[in-house]
């Protein structure tokens, strides 16, 4: 007895952003509930994720006049920052999402199995709909938004590693603020100060968190809120325009060479100075690489 080979539906997208943001934003709890509906009457109101291999999910989806709602949940099979996701559902079916970088767009297309309760052409056209409406979330930020690049005659380890290394950072972070440095590290989940210059206990700078890290592949940054005279401070008006918003970085490995790639999801009122400071720190971690 042979089985009948599932249905594979493939929905795709073009979206008007750096594969880094595109990443981002598909895969980011704080953003998924803003895009993850088929409809303007349904809304997903949370989700959470473990972004790795045998790591789960569940993106809650319902009807917004509480008529209705379901889980989605599943595990990720395959996770390749920027480029690649795969999953199985709850329900034994599988999906994969393919990233195409494309400069200054980024092509997603998800191949999902069929179900059996429903047509293929009402499955697709939901998983589009969706879709659709990921492109409209994540193009609706780029005006804030800010991507920066520069090709290091180096190879992507030692790249890596230099922009990280607590010495070396002080030195590339000069072009934002001389004395620039931070406090914890650079494994996934951990909390990180980003600090300037000043009397210990009275320093100014930002609260972040490591949301991802693939090493020399991706760092992604979750900015929680600043450090004001020592203080921490995660809530109020004072961090409202910008908490929650991504930094990340992708190492693009080219064999004895490597492009350094930075995207900020928001600058806010900021944007035009570190359009102005970015350049000039990238040039100083080429200086340095290079050395």
């Amino acid at each position: 007895m042979t089985t009948k080979p599932k249905t594979k539906i493939t929905v795709s997208a073009e979206i008007a952003a750096s594969v880094n943001q595109v990443w981002t934003a598909y895969n980011s709890p704080r953003h998924i509930v803003k895009w993850n509906c088929a409809s303007p009457d349904w809304h997903s109101p949370a989700a959470k994720n473990e972004l790795e291999p045998g790591g789960s999910f569940s993106y809650r989806m319902e009807a917004k006049d509480g008529s209705m709602g379901f889980d989605f949940e599943g595990v990720f099979q395959k996770v390749q920052p920027n480029e690649l996701l795969t999953y199985v559902m709850g329900d034994g079916r599988e999906a994969e999402v393919v990233f195409e970088d494309k400069g200054e767009k980024t092509l997603v297309t998800v191949t999902f199995d069929a179900e059996e309760t429903n047509s293929e052409e009402l499955q697709r056209d939901g998983w589009q709909a969706i879709l659709d409406n990921f492109k409209k979330h994540v193009e609706g930020f780029q005006h804030d938004s800010m991507h920066f690049e520069i090709e290091i005659n180096t190879p992507v380890a030692k790249v890596f590693d230099i922009m990280l290394a607590d010495e070396t950072y002080r030195d590339w972070t000069t072009a934002f603020h001389p004395g620039s440095y931070f406090k914890g590290d650079w494994t996934k989940g951990s909390k990180i100060l980003f600090l300037g210059p000043g009397e210990e206990g009275k320093e100014g700078g930002m609260v972040s968190r490591i949301a991802e890290r693939v090493t020399n592949k991706y760092i992604s940054i979750e900015h929680l809120g600043i450090v004001d005279n020592g203080k921490e401070i995660t809530e109020g008006p004072e961090v409202e325009a910008f908490a929650g918003a991504t930094e990340n970085y992708s190492f693009v490995d080219l064999g004895d060479k490597t492009i350094v790639k930075v995207d900020m999801e928001s600058g806010g009122e900021y944007k035009e100075m570190f359009e102005k400071m970015w350049p000039n720190a990238l040039k100083r971690l080429k200086e340095i690489c290079e050395q």
